[in-house]
């Protein structure tokens, strides 16, 4: 398979991304963030960073760049989107995710390891999981406090859009647990499609026993599995491409 990593200016999350695809032996490119070709790519990734500096408000630019017309257009046929931190805020910008993204409740940017639990293991996410497996990653945000209004909240725990939540290391879900304030612990979401997540925990910063984690490679491992298990995905895949 094929991932496709869109670098914005000042995306600093990008190669990580890419590095952390092709140690599991799969295809990686770079997708300028001026350009509407994917590629042909099967999976699109939208990196952490602070996409054009994060002026206005986090992804607020980013979603007018060329290449989210594309990315919502594969989206809406169906292709995998993985946003990861200022991934996950561009695609909240966009619309591609419901809800909002506010300042950690301290105030500060928080760098540090996190656990999470998995709550739905039937995604391309995270089928390479088991349900309430803790995984432990990094968090490297100042605007990482997820908010919806009430009726989008239920309509997320009742549809099992909530992948990931903060967590304690035994999976208990706590308020000392949660870093930054997220409404219901919440570390990722998908759409209703489930083919579109956003997360704030890093999984490429966490795909190699030396980054102090390997727990990361469990989504990349998914994705692989999760188009692996669909014998006619490429062909699909071929079709979205040409529309």
């Amino acid at each position: 398979m094929k991932f496709g990593v869109v670098v914005f200016p000042g995306s600093n999350c990008d190669h990580d991304a890419f590095c952390a695809a092709e140690n599991l032996g799969q295809e990686a490119v770079l997708l300028w963030h001026q350009s509407q070709d994917l590629e042909r790519c099967d999976v699109i990734i939208l990196p952490g960073g602070f996409s054009y500096g994060d002026y206005l408000r986090t992804g607020a630019i980013a979603r007018f760049a060329p290449i989210l017309a594309a990315v919502k257009k594969f989206a809406a046929r169906g292709g995998l989107v993985l946003g990861i931190c200022n991934g996950f805020q561009i695609l909240l910008e966009a619309g591609l995710l419901p809800g909002a993204m506010l300042r950690n409740r301290n105030l500060k940017f928080i760098c540090r390891p996190v656990h999470i639990r998995v709550e739905n293991v039937n995604t391309p996410f995270t089928n390479a999981c088991r349900t309430g497996q803790v995984l432990q990653l990094p968090i490297a945000h100042a605007e990482g406090n997820y908010y919806a209004d009430p009726e989008t909240l239920a309509r997320l725990e009742q549809d099992g859009q909530v992948l990931f939540r903060y967590c304690a290391p035994d999976g208990e879900i706590t308020e000392e647990a949660n870093p930054n304030g997220s409404l219901h612990n919440i570390a990722g979401i998908t759409n209703r499609q489930g083919n579109v997540l956003g997360m704030m925990p890093h999984p490429e910063r966490a795909s190699n026993p030396l980054l102090g984690s390997n727990d990361g490679r469990f989504l990349f491992q998914s994705l692989i599995q999760a188009i692996s298990d669909r014998g006619v995905w490429k062909s699909e895949m071929a079709d979205i491409h040409q529309l």
